[in-house]
């Protein structure tokens, strides 16, 4: 900072050396505004990631660190946790025509260790069943045409393949039908769908194949899409979520032309 007697030294050198020395201090003023607007964006976007956790962003609870967490102002039950008393419950029931039935006969007597190989027995009452998941394998279906020669002309007539067939070999309604259920409804990743596809039925399909299934039941959906848009259009009411539309009616038709609300 420049004190009075240099400023009237600077002032006694003329008006060059006073609009030199302006200079100089508004440069410098200038210069320093930049770097508080730099430091201030700075601690803005540090003040930010601080203020990221678990619960307002996409990261893990694991890595919200050793903060004190809000404790829950619940009071504790005298209940047991679990299903209370009386309750119905969702246990899983037997069926009454399971898809096959291992027996297990014992092999030897408990008491005198003699061979029971031959001895013919009887089912006991008590029956086990066990819920399992058959074996995941493509099943994969081959389709042939035939040519028949008509008795009347000679004409060698060729039988047609059905719709979907359309190449030497591609993945049937089932298959893309579970590639769309893993990209669209459970939203995984394009790659990860295609990984679960191969780590479950040992055929590894890529992400053009995955997206060709979402194209294929798009198309599918023209119709249906059309519909509801039309649907939409002429309701009084679309009862849509958001605000801030851009919405004009005429009462003689269905036309929607947009204007500021």
């Amino acid at each position: 900072m420049l004190t009075r007697e240099e400023i009237k030294a600077v002032y006694g050198q003329g008006p060059e050396a006073v609009i030199a020395l302006v200079e100089q201090l508004y440069l410098a003023f200038a210069q320093q505004q930049e770097q508080i607007a730099q430091l201030q964006a700075r601690v803005k976007e540090l003040e930010d990631r601080l203020a990221i956790n678990s619960r307002n962003s996409s990261k893990p609870p694991s890595s919200d660190g050793p903060a004190k967490q809000t404790r829950s102002l619940r009071q504790a039950s005298s209940k047991k946790s679990g299903g209370q008393p009386g309750h119905p419950g969702t246990t899983l029931k037997q069926v009454a025509e399971p898809d096959q039935i291992l027996t297990h006969p014992p092999e030897q007597c408990a008491a005198c260790g003699t061979w029971l190989g031959e001895v013919a027995g009887r089912l006991a009452e008590e029956r086990r069943q066990v819920f399992g998941l058959p074996p995941l394998k493509l099943q994969v279906t081959e389709h042939r045409v035939v040519i028949k020669e008509c008795p009347a002309c000679g004409q060698k007539d060729v039988g047609v393949f059905p719709e979907g067939v359309s190449c030497e070999t591609s993945y049937g309604a089932g298959v893309k039908s579970l590639l769309l259920s893993l990209n669209h409804e459970h939203l995984l990743p394009s790659e990860r769908s295609c990984q679960i596809f191969t780590e479950w039925f040992g055929q590894p399909v890529s992400e053009g194949t995955l997206q060709a299934a979402v194209n294929f039941w798009a198309a599918q959906l023209v119709e249906t899409e059309t519909r509801l848009r039309q649907g939409i259009s002429c309701a009084q009411l679309a009862h849509f979520d958001e605000t801030g539309i851009y919405v004009r009616t005429k009462e003689d038709g269905c036309t929607w032309e947009p204007r500021r609300n």
